[in-house]
């Protein structure tokens, strides 16, 4: 295996290869040839990662108003606060002798001694409660009462200045634990409305599961996801999803590990665990973040089936998470951690009669989701991962052969604990191994020839953490401007030029709430009622939607390798089987047009004229806003005078897709 650490000597390969040994010094001679006869690998997999931070799981993706809905934060009054009115008196406590079930032990009691007008507690939601004009809501409680004539149970919206947007009422509670519900419609809109919840009458009565789920999500399904976050992951046409994170899945220390078995199945009996970003970095403190699993690995299912991509679930593999505890279960005591991959995919693509798919059909799902792509541990590292990614391939292939493993190269591209595991890995003939890089765009402009060199036997890469940070890794100050998105861009072209090697790639993280988040960049952006993509979102898009069916091969000449101190033309092609069109992507990192010959060689046939996709700004830090969603967005043209030659001036600054019919 040919070191990485030479990465950027690797990269002239590709053009030493195609290109004359001297180059010319104008850069209008640069000359791009296609052999359109030579259709290759099925090109690179573009997708999505998902992880449960900067709010993008509750909060965000996940659409339910109350926070804190069980009171199982560490504080289990956190997000709520005593609201009386009148001269009502009586005691707010939390309590946990007769619980809901053993997954949600806490629950609130309201004794009103005096009842006045109403005395209970307002849920300030999370970073307020977005609410439009006429937007329906059901509101639904779980609650008991010992008092032969209960008391009444009030409920309000309220915006800001006071202004009640909604109210319901319910009655009738019970001896037993019931859940309750009623619809409230918005009369107003307010971007931190606050749900009221006042009980009427003298009495005891005991409330858990508190919820204000909108109508309106994606499908209009019950625990539904927020519909135009949703929309902007489909337009995206992401060929994989991969869940749930990301150092989520690894945990502070083990007991606080993602487990997937109690995200699945009734609402109320999921287990709610602290978010392990809560307090990761100290600059952005989020003492409330905590994951409720109303998204758990169910709904995660559903929503790659819903926008068309391959599920990929990542699994504690034993290790805790090393940045923090690495705390690590004993190799003898692993069992339980295998059997759980066996079981999530005996959920995923077990039958109907079988445990594991009998508990998806009870939850509307009785057809199997097909999951072919598991994942063996997050970031890990060293030979304790080794040791443990070795006993699960060798239960889960023998087994299940049919499923693809994704392993782990570490947390950076190219240190001594990648060093370390790459060749281990090709040892144990390892399926895919899991790439991740954060760094300046610099980086990606120099690295876009990474894998021309790369060995061609052994593991498939899967990039599958990367984002260009235009200030410092995990700083505050990172924007997703124009100039990250355009390295990304180059660096892609490189991906998708070594489909062969590079079989998948996914940009990381994925959202983040505007008033929320722990880190940046990311690739879509939130706050309690808007949603857009950043110009890295657009690139990522012009990659997914023109990926084609084959890789074509492609030759740059005349004009030196691009790199961070020498601007120029990287590109890639391929070909579209289904509309029968050649596929080109050129990126320009050059401050003034490039104009490129683009010579396609081997066809019988070219088309007279295409359509162009550019996205480009002047400036490269231009950013997209709630304010501006599509200030850096693409716009498509007609493209004339095309051929099996033609001439093509690329923008300064610009990603540029081309597409023209070629038989």
């Amino acid at each position: 295996m040919k070191t990485l650490s030479l990465s950027l000597l690797l990269g002239l390969s590709f053009y030493l290869l195609f290109a004359p040994l001297t180059y010319s010094a104008s850069p209008s001679e640069t000359t791009i040839t296609v052999r359109v006869d030579q259709p290759g690998v099925v090109p690179t997999q573009f997708g999505i990662f998902f992880e449960d931070i900067n709010y993008g799981g509750d909060g965000g993706l996940y659409p339910e108003r109350v926070k804190n809905r069980s009171f199982e934060f560490t504080d289990p009054l956190m997000g709520w606060t005593r609201l009386t009115r009148g001269d009502a008196q009586g005691t707010l406590s939390v309590r946990r002798e007769s619980p809901l079930n053993t997954n949600n032990l806490h629950y609130l009691r309201i004794q009103v001694d005096q009842p006045g007008t109403g005395i209970g507690l307002a849920n300030e939601g999370f970073f307020g409660m977005g609410v439009r004009d006429h937007q329906s809501f059901t509101f639904s409680v779980y609650a008991r009462s010992l008092e032969a004539n209960p008391p009444r149970i009030l409920v309000e919206l309220e915006d800001e200045e006071g202004h009640i947007l909604a109210q319901g009422k319910l009655d009738g509670v019970t001896h037993d634990w019931k859940r309750h519900s009623c619809v409230l419609r918005s009369r107003g809109a307010h971007p931190k409305a606050h749900l009221n919840l006042l009980v009427q009458g003298s009495g005891v009565i005991e409330l858990d599961m508190v919820s204000l789920f909108p109508k309106d999500t994606w499908k209009n399904r019950p625990n539904g996801l927020r519909p135009d976050v949703v929309q902007l992951l489909a337009d995206l046409k992401p060929a994989f999803m991969r869940f749930p994170g990301g150092c989520i899945v690894e945990g502070r220390d083990l007991s606080k590990r993602y487990q997937w078995k109690t995200t699945i199945g009734d609402l109320a009996e999921r287990k709610l665990i602290i978010n392990r970003w809560n307090d990761e970095f100290k600059h952005r403190p989020a003492p409330d973040y905590f994951q409720s699993f109303g998204l758990g690995f169910f709904e995660f299912f559903q929503l790659c089936e819903d926008i068309g991509a391959e599920p990929l679930p990542i699994l504690n593999c034993g290790m805790a998470c090393q940045f923090n505890t690495g705390e690590l279960v004993p190799l003898d005591r692993l069992g339980p951690y295998i059997q759980d991959a066996l079981d999530l995919i005996e959920f995923a693509n077990g039958p109907v009669s079988s445990t594991w798919g009998a508990r998806r059909a009870a939850m509307g799902h009785p057809a199997p989701f097909r999951m072919r792509l598991l994942g063996v541990g997050n970031e890990q590292w060293g030979p304790q991962y080794i040791e443990r990614y070795t006993r699960f391939a060798e239960v889960l292939k023998a087994k299940h052969p049919e499923i693809l493993l994704v392993s782990s190269a570490g947390p950076r591209p190219n240190d001594e604990l990648y060093d370390f595991l790459w060749p281990k890995l090709r040892e144990l003939n390892a399926d895919i191994v899991d790439e991740h890089c954060y760094d300046r765009p610099a980086w990606f402009l120099d690295n876009a020839f990474r894998y021309d060199g790369f060995e061609r036997k052994g593991p498939k890469v899967f990039m599958g953490e990367y984002a260009a940070q235009s200030v410092k890794v995990v700083s505050p100050e990172n924007r997703n401007n124009w100039e990250c998105a355009l390295a990304e861009a180059a660096f892609m072209t490189g991906l998708e030029r070594n489909a062969d090697v590079v079989t998948m790639s996914s940009y990381a993280p994925l959202s983040g709430h505007e008033e929320g988040w722990q880190w940046r960049p990311n690739l879509v952006w939130f706050d309690n009622l808007q949603a857009y993509g950043t110009p890295s979102y657009y690139v990522q898009q012009l990659f997914c939607v023109h990926r084609g069916t084959a890789i074509l091969p492609i030759q740059v000449q005349g004009q030196p390798p691009p790199s961070s101190t020498q601007p120029g033309l990287y590109a890639s092609a391929n070909y579209d089987g289904l509309t029968g069109e050649v596929i080109l992507k050129v990126v320009n990192s050059a401050p003034e047009s490039r104009t490129a010959q683009f010579q396609l060689t081997g066809a019988k046939q070219i088309a007279r004229s295409g359509t162009v996709i550019v996205l480009t700004t002047d400036n490269l830090t231009d950013e997209n806003s709630l304010q501006a969603p599509r200030k850096v967005a693409p716009v498509s043209r007609r493209l004339p005078q095309t051929g099996a030659s033609f001439s093509y001036a690329c923008p300064p600054y610009s990603m540029s897709v081309l597409r023209l019919r070629a038989d």
